[in-house]
């Protein structure tokens, strides 16, 4: 088995050289015979470039591709296209494996073809969420990085073929958000098996909350309302409603959690500056959650309005 390990990457370079050093510490496995890894710069204008080539030495699987701005599912399919290897990993730059990474990947793969007789499965690893930048390993598993997604191209291996045959990623999806549930709703529909990989461990790092990214965390919602439309609009059906909460009981649910938008950013802007001030990031994180579901879901129904969708 040859694995690429594609990862986009857009200004992350500080966490991206934890991600790299880790990749290159896998423990070898005779069931792997050779693994790259291709990092798709989507044009950052940090020090990502300049990095990665004076450093290119102490990273042997390296492949560096470029491209102008266009958005991680353009990155992926540009990696996907410039792999070697017979097996495609998906995981974010801002994700620090295990040493046993690949490995745990491979042999989960290799035992399902065999099980199965074909090749039409994924499996997903486990991702724990963290904002430890020092020693993102030292996370525990919490009820909170469970995931109910198909398909998350945080951590997930597929056989290259079965992707191609997908139709990789849709490059409509131009703002932030659902390109890789759209990617695994049609894979879905090819009837591709998801399979648990639990010993494929990614942890995923968020820098803790400021109060200076409450704009910018609204930003995205709207763009991921966006989106969420386009991935509506190429899968009308009442699951994709249910994934992307277009539905009335998820417009009422957040309404009334936030009382009718009472509960918003700006009434509870001074409790999460309390809470940040105590470090309690994760908490102030969570509860500015609930005002931000409001937006994200009233933006849904702006834009169905708008483009006629009802």
């Amino acid at each position: 088995m040859f694995i690429s390990v594609v990862i986009p990457t857009y200004n992350r370079l500080p966490i991206l050289r934890k991600c790299l050093l880790a990749l290159e510490e896998q423990i070898n496995n005779p069931i792997i015979e050779n693994y790259e890894i291709i990092v798709v710069d989507d044009g950052s204008n940090d020090e990502t470039i300049p990095w990665l080539s004076t450093n290119k030495t102490n990273f042997p699987h390296l492949k560096l591709i470029e491209q102008l701005h266009a958005g991680p599912g353009a990155a992926r399919n540009l990696g996907v296209e410039n792999a070697k290897g017979n097996v495609i990993i998906f995981i974010d730059s801002d994700l620090v494996v295990d040493n046993y990474f690949l490995s745990a990947h491979a042999i989960t793969l290799s035992k399902y073809w065999d099980k199965l007789k074909h090749r039409y499965c994924f499996t997903y690893g486990s991702v724990i969420n963290t904002n430890n930048f020092e020693y993102p390993q030292s996370e525990s598993f919490k009820l909170n990085d469970l995931s109910w997604a198909y398909f998350a191209t945080g951590n997930v291996a597929i056989d290259k073929q079965t992707l191609l045959k997908s139709g990789l990623f849709d490059p409509a999806f131009k703002l932030y958000g659902w390109e890789d549930l759209e990617l695994g709703e049609r894979l879905r529909q090819m009837g591709v098996k998801l399979i648990k990989c639990p010993k494929a461990v990614g942890y995923h790092w968020h820098p803790p909350l400021r109060i200076e990214q409450i704009t910018n965390l609204i930003r995205i919602e709207k763009e991921r309302a966006k989106m969420a439309l386009v991935f509506y609009r190429k899968h009308p059906s009442f699951r994709v409603r249910l994934i992307i909460q277009f539905t009335i009981f998820h417009r009422l649910l957040w309404e009334v959690l936030t009382l009718g938008g009472l509960f918003n950013h700006v009434f509870i802007r001074p409790l999460i500056k309390f809470l940040l001030s105590f470090g309690y990031s994760s908490i102030a994180m969570e509860l500015f959650r609930v005002p931000l579901n409001l937006i994200y879901v009233r933006q849904i129904y702006r834009e169905a309005y708008r483009n006629g969708i009802s």
